[in-house]
C-alpha cells in the first residue's frame, strides 16, 4: 500500500463518523413525561402498555370499530371503553399539542388520525377542500 499512513487512518476517522450516532444514543430510551388529567386514575391500560403499545391499539380499533362493528373495549383489568379515538381518547387528552404531538415530532413520525377524526369531542377538525377535478 503506497499510502498507507493515510488510506487507514481515514478509515478509522470515516468508521468513528458513521457510528458515533449508533454509540451516542446507546442506554438511553427515549421517554416524554406524561400526565394523566387530573380528574383520571388510569387511562385505557397501563402506562407502559400504552407507551409501548398505543398504535396498535388504535389500529385493532380501526379495524374492529370500522370493519368488524365490535365498538366496545375490554381491557387487560375486564373494564370495557367505546372504541373512539376522539371520545374516549381526546375525551382525556384533550390537548393535542402537549400529548400527541410532543412526543410524535419529537420521534419524527405524522400519523394521519387527524385527517378525519375531531381533536375532542366538543371540537372539530377543519376538512381539507377536495382537490381540482375530483
Amino acid at each position: 500500500m503506497f499510502n498507507a499512513k493515510y488510506i487507514i487512518p481515514g478509515l478509522c476517522l470515516f468508521l468513528v463518523l458513521m457510528f458515533l450516532p449508533t454509540f451516542v444514543g446507546r442506554g438511553r430510551p427515549y421517554e416524554v413525561k406524561l400526565e394523566l388529567p387530573k380528574d383520571q386514575k388510569a387511562c385505557i391500560e397501563d402506562t407502559q402498555v400504552m407507551r409501548d403499545k398505543h398504535m396498535q391499539i388504535l389500529n385493532e380499533w380501526r379495524t374492529e370499530a370500522v370493519r368488524d362493528g365490535n365498538r366496545i373495549y375490554t381491557n387487560a383489568k375486564g373494564q370495557k371503553f367505546v372504541k373512539s379515538l376522539t371520545n374516549t381518547c381526546m375525551g382525556c387528552h384533550t390537548n393535542k399539542a402537549a400529548f400527541c404531538d410532543r412526543c410524535h415530532n419529537t420521534v419524527g413520525v405524522n400519523p394521519y388520525c387527524w385527517d378525519c377524526h375531531n381533536l375532542t369531542p366538543t371540537q372539530k377538525t377543519p376538512i381539507p377542500p377536495a382537490p381540482d377535478g375530483e
